[in-house]
């Protein structure tokens, strides 16, 4: 009887076109990655609603397995993927250059988190803020505004062993960036697929050189 019911409640959902919908939205990894609930809330969050970096699923599925918690982050822009860094290293320091989401998010932010804000001038203060620290950090993630500037300013706050998270690296406009790492000794691992929120393809690129902090 059970089963008779379900392929008659099967047969109802696809004669009005609803049934892939919900076959997706009750089973399989859009749901169980957390995107249909990101897309609904429109913000990046996991299935349980936890916070989740603002790239590609299968970068962050392989951060997730190679994070230490003695290492050190910065990030250009914040957000839920403050949150998600702050629980797995020992410290993260973000740069953001909108007084209004650096206040939300600071707010947010626990103690092992050290919020900066800086206008944006292109060139300026802003893209300098991680060359104030020297051999500081494990990961540098490129996730905010005037990111050529940024990344090459990146270069002397890296540990020996680190590597920059540049999101976005699709985009043609940062081509001078990539070929930038690309002298100065990188290779280029590019992660692509479904980011949280939108329904769009997207790609991640970690910058890496030998004997980096990811194993990569």
């Amino acid at each position: 009887m059970i089963r008779l019911l379900k392929a008659i409640a099967r047969g109802a959902l696809k004669a009005v076109g609803l049934y892939t919908w919900y076959s997706i939205s009750t089973k399989g990894p859009l749901k169980e990655c957390g995107w249909l609930r990101s897309f609904e809330q429109g913000e990046p969050v996991d299935a349980a609603g936890g916070p989740v970096p603002w790239m590609v699923y299968p970068a962050v599925d392989f951060l997730g397995t190679r994070l230490r918690p003695e290492m050190s982050v910065f990030e250009y822009g914040s957000g839920n993927s403050t949150l998600w860094w702050a629980a797995r290293v020992r410290d993260v320091v973000s740069c953001e250059h909108d007084p209004a989401w650096y206040e939300k998010v600071r707010a947010r932010a626990p103690a092992n988190v050290t919020m900066h804000h800086v206008p944006l001038v292109v060139g300026g203060d802003y893209c300098k803020k991680v060359g104030e620290y020297r051999e500081a950090f494990d990961i540098v993630v490129i996730d905010g505004r005037d990111r050529v500037h940024c990344a090459a300013n990146a270069l002397a706050a890296l540990k020996p062993g680190g590597v920059i998270l540049w999101d976005d690296t699709y985009r043609a406009e940062y081509q001078e960036g990539y070929d930038a790492l690309a002298r100065a000794g990188f290779r280029r691992l590019a992660l692509t697929g479904l980011a949280p929120v939108f329904n769009q393809r997207g790609e991640t690129g970690i910058f890496y050189r030998p004997g980096n902090c990811l194993g990569i």
